[in-house]
């Protein structure tokens, strides 16, 4: 007989926020092993990867970044106001569907890897001014600045803009922090700034289209259909902010691994063609984004487990990504080993699987590779620290770094 999962005999924990410290292997395997499901505060977590998988791609279970501004009560008029409007990351069934059908040609490999030389410009120049000296703190040096200029490049935005996008992405991704009634106010300004200038760039798109995203976003159309003004604001302010913070903060991840594996930093360096291995191997080992958060949108019966409609689940992507039925030694960081089956689920699963994923790969794989080549003998030069734990994307605030001058 199915049972309640408040009733199930499963451990317990006080932390809701298990799973974003660097720490968060050490655990989450001991929950795993006992069992697929945790209790905590708020809901239920997820620890496996095949039960990962099958919330993910279930559409009953919806997005609970639109629970947020419930879960964090914000007496601000503007933020109320702006969280009601929609947003490809919280829409679901048939609308997230259309939108998601009529933006897909832009974001495929082919779209990704025409901007692959950009990249390579891009990182060589912020790496020129530190590769003589041998050290530097690469987060501000490099992973900060280092999407920036590629978002701006791939809009078809002024590529002097990239300060502005950076403060924006910023700003906004402190909804993700348990502080937002002290930041509203900051990220509504930017918030508000990102809307006027998204408005005025698709303006001049209209009557000048490029070779561009933002182009492509425009004339996107299926069986007469295309997107509405309020959809392309949506969807280009999604570029900006995902393709943002995700990238700079994956990046600080894997070079910070890295720097505690030199073997496999020398690998990558003599082999370039071990990039893509390399950038599968980085966020499986180590994501920027250690899980998300669904809730159930009807009464859900799963494992002989009644889920009650508005059941909070947050399936958790490092136990799934280190689980050891699905990966062979899943706590060892290697690139040179062929992980066959099972996929990691750091850009998701299912209906909401990261729209950018092709662009955040090119932008790793050219970043590790050129690294790799112009920062021999990578080591730490002090501690790493870690930004706050959280529920967003998470990676270093300052990582110390030497190796050889070239």
């Amino acid at each position: 007989m199915p049972m309640l999962v408040s009733e199930i005999d499963c451990p317990e924990i006080g932390d809701f926020r298990i799973g974003a410290g660097p720490d968060t292997r050490d655990l989450v395997a001991p929950l795993a092993a006992q069992s697929w499901i945790v209790k905590m505060p708020f809901g239920y977590i997820l620890t496996r990867h095949d039960d990962c998988i099958a919330v993910l791609k279930d559409k009953r279970w919806h997005q609970a970044t639109r629970l947020l501004s419930q879960m964090t009560p914000v007496d601000n008029e503007r933020y109320q106001n702006r969280q009601n409007r929609q947003s490809i990351l919280t829409m679901e069934g048939d609308e997230h569907t259309r939108l998601r059908r009529l933006v897909a040609s832009a974001f495929t490999p082919k779209a990704a890897n025409r901007l692959r030389p950009f990249m390579r410009e891009v990182i060589n120049e912020l790496l020129d001014p530190v590769t003589a000296s041998g050290e530097c703190e690469f987060v501000s040096a490099v992973c900060e600045p280092y999407p920036i200029p590629i978002i701006c490049e791939l809009l078809g935005a002024p590529r002097q803009d990239w300060e502005q996008f950076s403060r924006w992405a910023t700003s906004i991704f402190k909804i993700f922090s348990d502080r937002v009634p002290e930041y509203a106010d900051e990220i509504m300004d930017a918030s508000e700034e990102i809307d006027a200038y998204v408005l005025d760039l698709i303006e001049q798109r209209r009557g000048d289209p490029r070779d561009d995203l933002l182009s492509d976003l425009i004339a996107a159309e299926e069986a007469g259909e295309k997107l509405s003004p309020t959809e392309l604001v949506m969807m280009v302010e999604a570029v900006i902010l995902a393709g943002t913070d995700t990238t700079r903060n994956q990046l600080g991840c894997a070079i910070a691994t890295f720097a505690d594996h030199p073997d496999q930093w020398a690998a990558l360096a003599n082999d370039p063609n071990l990039a893509a291995r390399a950038t599968e191997e980085s966020f499986r080992y180590l994501g920027a984004i250690r899980g998300t958060g669904r809730f159930a949108a009807e009464e859900i019966e799963y494992r002989d487990v009644v889920f009650p409609e508005g059941t909070l689940v947050f399936p958790n992507f490092v136990g799934a990504n280190h689980d050891i039925d699905q990966f062979s030694c899943p706590h060892e960081f290697d690139i040179e080993a062929e992980r066959s089956g099972a996929s990691h689920l750091t850009l998701g699963f299912g209906s909401h699987y990261c729209l950018g994923a092709n662009l955040a790969r090119a932008e790793l794989q050219e970043a590790l590779t050129i690294c790799a080549q112009r920062m021999p003998n990578l080591r730490l030069d002090g501690e790493i620290t870690w930004k706050p734990d959280g529920i967003g994307i998470w990676g270093p605030a300052e990582l110390p770094l030497r190796f050889d001058p070239t």
